[in-house]
Formats: C-alpha cells, sequence, structure tokens
C-alpha cells in the first residue's frame, strides 16, 4: 500500500522544471532523514525508475524486505508516496529518488508509468477533480452554515470570553504595576503560566502567548525590568484595543482580532504570479510543529507566508524546494500586514534557481519595518532583503555592514547560536551578498542568502540559513 502526503496534483502546459540538490535536501524533514536519503541517492539501489514532463517521478528500491518499496512523487504537488513504513514526510527514499533525478539526469524521461505509479496518480488526480472550484472571489462555495444565527451566538459567545479574559489581564497588569516590576521574578514562572491558562481559557490564545513570552524576561540579564515594562505595555496597548476593537479603523481591528487569537479566512481574489521560495523552516513547541515558508511575488513585488502545521514528530504537509520558482495563485488574510497567505490551487515549478529579489539598504530595511509598526504595534520584525551587505563581527556578535555606505543591522542573538551565520560569513568571504531575512527591534534575523549584489543571476540559488 502506497502512502501519500502533500498537495492535490495538477496537470502543467509544459515540462516541470527539475530541482536541484541543495532544493531536494532542503524538503527533508529532519537531518536523520536528509542522510538517509543522500545514501539513497545516485548509486543507490534504484531500479524501474523513470519520470514524465507532468512532474511525475518513480522508481524501485531495494530495501531488507523481499520485495522493493515503491516509491512515486508528483513534483508539482509537491506530494510524496511510498510503500514502506515510514510517517516521515518525504521519506528517506522519496528524497533518494529525488536526488537521483534532480542529480545527473539518469531518471529517464517518458516511457511507459508502471501500474502501482499511474494508479497512485490517477487517484490523486481524481481528488483534485473532485475539488470545488473556487469562486471569482477566491473562495469556494459552500452551502454555508446549518443554522446561521447559531453560529453568529457562538461567535459572540465567543467574543464575550475574550473581553472577560482581556479585562481580568488588564487587573492582573494593574496588580503587577502596584507591587513592582522588580519582584515580578520571584513567583518564577507560575504567575505566568496561571495567567496564561486563564487566557486560554477565555478562548484568547494570542493573549496566552504572549503572557507566557513575558515569563522569560525576568532574571534574564540586565535591565530586564526595562524590558519586562515595555512588554507589559504592550500587551495593555493590545488588551484597549481589544476592548474598543469596534471603534478601530478595519485593517487595525483586523491586526487587533488576529493578535488576540481569532482567526480570519482569506480573502479577495487570488493573486496569480511566479514566486520565489526564499526560506523555510520549521519551529516546535512540544506540541506543534509550524513550518513557514517565504515567498517573494516576481510580477507584483509582494511577500507571502505560508503557514502549515504537524502534530508533534509529524513534518508539515506543505513543502517547497527553496530557491526555485513557483506558479501559483494566493490569497492573503486581512491583518498584520496582509502577508499571511494561502495556496489557491497548486504549485508548478517552472524554474530551479531564481534571482533574488532587488533589495535595499539597512536604513531601508529599518525604514520598512517602522512603516509596517504603524499599521501592527505588536510587530516584533518585518521580512526585508537587504542589498551588497557584507558580515562582520561587532562586539560578542556579528553585523551587517552596507558594502557601500558603512551603515549596518546587528545580528540577532537567535541567529547567533546557528551554524547558518558561518554559512553567511563563508559565503560572502569579506564580498557583497545579498540576504533574506527579518529585521525588527531585536536586530536582523538572516533566513537565505545569495552570492554578490541583488539583481545578479543568482545561477547557484540561495543558500538556506535556518
Amino acid at each position: 500500500m502506497l502512502l501519500s502526503h502533500g498537495g492535490e496534483t495538477t496537470r502543467t502546459a509544459g515540462p516541470v522544471a527539475r530541482w536541484t540538490v541543495e532544493q531536494v535536501l532542503a524538503l527533508a524533514p529532519d537531518d536523520a532523514s536528509r542522510r538517509a536519503g543522500t545514501k539513497l541517492g545516485p548509486g543507490g539501489p534504484w531500479s524501474g525508475h523513470g519520470c514524465d514532463g507532468s512532474g511525475a517521478v518513480w522508481g524501485l528500491c531495494e530495501g531488507s524486505g523481499s520485495t522493493p518499496y515503491r516509491t512515486v512523487v508528483d513534483t508539482t504537488g509537491p506530494a510524496y508516496g511510498c510503500s514502506c513504513p515510514s510517517r516521515k514526510f518525504p521519506c528517506k527514499h522519496a528524497l533518494g529518488l529525488l536526488l537521483v533525478w534532480a542529480s545527473d539526469g539518469s531518471v529517464p524521461p517518458g516511457g511507459e508509468v508502471p501500474d502501482w505509479a499511474a494508479a497512485w496518480l490517477a487517484e490523486r488526480r481524481e481528488r483534485s477533480a473532485g475539488r470545488p472550484e473556487r469562486s471569482a472571489a477566491g473562495t469556494a462555495p459552500t452551502a454555508g452554515p446549518a443554522d446561521p444565527e447559531a453560529a453568529g451566538r457562538r461567535a459572540e459567545r465567543r467574543a464575550e470570553r475574550i473581553t472577560a479574559g482581556a479585562q481580568e489581564l488588564e487587573e492582573r497588569l494593574a496588580d503587577l504595576l502596584r507591587t513592582g516590576l522588580a519582584a515580578a521574578g520571584q513567583p518564577g514562572y507560575a504567575f505566568w503560566e496561571e495567567t496564561a491558562a486563564r487566557m486560554v481559557d477565555a478562548q484568547a490564545p494570542g493573549l496566552a502567548s504572549r503572557v507566557r513570552e513575558l515569563g522569560a524576561v525576568p532574571a534574564s540579564g540586565p535591565d530586564w525590568p526595562v524590558r519586562l515594562l515595555e512588554e507589559c505595555g504592550l500587551l495593555h496597548l493590545l488588551d484597549r484595543a481589544w476592548l474598543g476593537v469596534d471603534r478601530l479603523p478595519g485593517p487595525l481591528a483586523a491586526t487587533v482580532r488576529t493578535r488576540v487569537g481569532l482567526t480570519a479566512p482569506a480573502e479577495g481574489p487570488p493573486v496569480r504570479d511566479e514566486w520565489l521560495v526564499l526560506a523555510q523552516y520549521d519551529a516546535s513547541d512540544g506540541r506543534l510543529v509550524t513550518r513557514r515558508v517565504w515567498l517573494h511575488g516576481r510580477g507584483t513585488g509582494r511577500t507571502a507566508l505560508l503557514l502549515s502545521f504537524g502534530a508533534a514528530g509529524r513534518s508539515p504537509a506543505l513543502s517547497l524546494p527553496v530557491g526555485a520558482t513557483v506558479d501559483a495563485g494566493l490569497m492573503f488574510r486581512p491583518g498584520t500586514g496582509r502577508l499571511r497567505a494561502e495556496p489557491a490551487g497548486e504549485f508548478t515549478v517552472v524554474e530551479r534557481a531564481g534571482t533574488p529579489p532587488p533589495g535595499g539598504t539597512a536604513a531601508e530595511a529599518v525604514g520598512a519595518y517602522g512603516a509596517a509598526l504603524r499599521e501592527d504595534p505588536w510587530l516584533d520584525a518585518w521580512p526585508v532583503t537587504l542589498r551588497a551587505v557584507i558580515p562582520v563581527p561587532s562586539g560578542d556578535g556579528w553585523q551587517l555592514l552596507d558594502a557601500a555606505g558603512g551603515e549596518g543591522l546587528p545580528v540577532t542573538q537567535a541567529a547567533l547560536s546557528r551554524p547558518g551565520l558561518w554559512k553567511l560569513a563563508a559565503l560572502s568571504g569579506g564580498s557583497p551578498v545579498t540576504v533574506f531575512g527579518e529585521c525588527g527591534h531585536r536586530g536582523f534575523d538572516p533566513y537565505a542568502a545569495w552570492p554578490g549584489a541583488a539583481g545578479d543571476d543568482g545561477a547557484g540559488g540561495p543558500v538556506p540559513l535556518i
């Protein structure tokens, strides 16, 4: 039996571009899968492998059992199927097959698709064809809730719970200030966890998350009371904004609802473009794995963030080759700068290694973050591309200096502990590079880099830094 995971398949009008080896390895759910997939790459135990112009790749991999594992990949999803018992997606066999396909061209195009692969692909096509078409507004038509009035009452009750939670949080913040911030670290995490639990009971996960972050501030280093006061002020601002959300302008009201934890559906017509995959990385809180994929629209110039989730120990469904350019339509959600997007269909790789976004200077990056703060005062960072910067040591850390003007941005503490910083230094070698990441009040967090200044051909594609 073939297990599958990933997006629905789509048929393309022309041949699908092959991926690079680096793009395939970036799809691995963890380091162990990456190492195992590499061993099954070129020169591995493959037979009966082939591919076609629609993006399908298939092959048989000899394993420890009496019969080889049947592996098939639809690169337009991307989606993966394999008869192995692994619960990882993509599994090591899918990674190995893609490495053979990407590296040496030994996977012959054309030929007859084996019955087992054809059956898997046909099932995916039927499933894709059976999905409802999206309307002109970009949403799938539905019959609507069985009882609209009941749905409205549920939404009203939740809003009342959030309001009660915000009022209670205001009281707790006032008590904290009366007691004195310097004593805030004495109870440890218990006070903050109990307060966060109350916000969860109030169905305000956004408030709960910000409260938990406050618990890490006390005793975190010199001047922590100052940082705690700043964060408490932002939390108080969010509380007051929710309590008066009906009086706020539409975009700001949408941002406030998102910040307290009310998710809004994507709206408006899909934005069709060729999107460069800038970065992809996972974060886990022990219960949930969140995958973030950053995209840049070639024609629109827009930046988009796709989120995908998986249970602990399971990789999320969405996985795109970093550095490739994909053709797709995206629908954007309101609030928080309209960065969050959802696919309005399937992805098709149209270019293996796209050139980097135009980029700007360090001063322009700070300006972009400042402009975004006017729309979302609770924003920690904003996605930007830096053009022609040089990574250099600075005191106990690093900074990215403009090659021409000498202005720079400090690298965040989080980035200093990752090996990606040394990749960036090696890629630069003292010469200018183009870097994509997030610029915020903590500094610049680099996610991907290209050699040279933005606008170069970037033939080698980006180097992932996270």
